[in-house]
């Protein structure tokens, strides 16, 4: 993970100090933190759309611990997701942000994902441009390739081909047949045929099967390692 943590990481200036916290039960100092995790899923899936009632849970169950839970708070956006509860993902990560915590490219990621899925493209391309878009050599090729594909499905073709092109200008070569589709397909609706023409003959290796079977142990691979990933994380609990 790359963090963010020099940057400036307030996504929102919202003050919730003076909100009155929705939630009746007390938890005790000594409840496990699984069950303080089930206990703030269920309270966040009840809760009304509202961003003060949202903010005001979180600040309180934060009181509860003796240093901010980010493994736990990760774990419940992972469930928020299970169950397509994008608004409430969105506004959870937004808060952790405001916090100063989970600054990396992997929150920001998460978070971009989220927005899409609330129908706020527009709102995910401002935070790729503010947060990511300044750091195109090291952002990872699967965050690129969610932002291609953000770009190609809500018709914002432009943006897609000037990101694709920045990312060639720093010698980054897309990975699967998949990015060059939708590259050539941008280039064809917006009349650049020459352009799609050069693209495909480019990167011809691409579409061969040799390459295909490549790519499919490349991912085979990647999941593997993320699952490695996840389980180390799961141990510090």
């Amino acid at each position: 993970m790359y963090s963010y943590l020099q940057q400036d990481c307030k996504v929102c200036d919202c003050n919730y100090s003076n909100v009155e916290v929705p939630v009746e039960k007390k938890v005790g100092k000594n409840i496990s933190s699984v069950e303080k995790r089930k206990f703030l899923v269920n309270t966040l899936l009840d809760l009304k759309d509202s961003k003060e009632a949202v903010y005001g849970t979180l600040d309180a169950w934060l009181a509860w611990e003796h240093s901010f839970p980010l493994v736990s708070l990760k774990k419940a956006l992972l469930v928020l997701e299970k169950e397509e509860q994008w608004h409430r993902v969105v506004q959870v990560i937004k808060w952790m942000l405001s916090k100063g915590q989970g600054t990396t490219m992997g929150t920001y990621e998460q978070l971009i994902r989220a927005l899409e899925k609330d129908n706020r493209a527009e709102e995910a391309h401002r935070i790729w441009v503010k947060k990511i878009s300044h750091d195109l050599h090291s952002v990872p090729w699967r965050f690129c390739d969610l932002v291609l594909s953000i770009y190609y499905r809500n018709n914002m073709l432009e943006r897609l081909v000037k990101l694709f092109q920045e990312l060639e200008a720093y010698d980054r070569k897309p990975p699967n047949k998949s990015v060059v589709r939708k590259v050539g397909d941008a280039y064809e609706v917006l009349g650049l045929l020459e352009k799609k023409h050069k693209l495909l003959e480019k990167y011809n290796h691409l579409f061969s099967e040799i390459s295909d079977k490549t790519s499919r142990r490349s991912k085979r691979s990647k999941r593997v390692a993320g699952i490695n990933d996840e389980r180390t994380g799961m141990s510090l609990l």
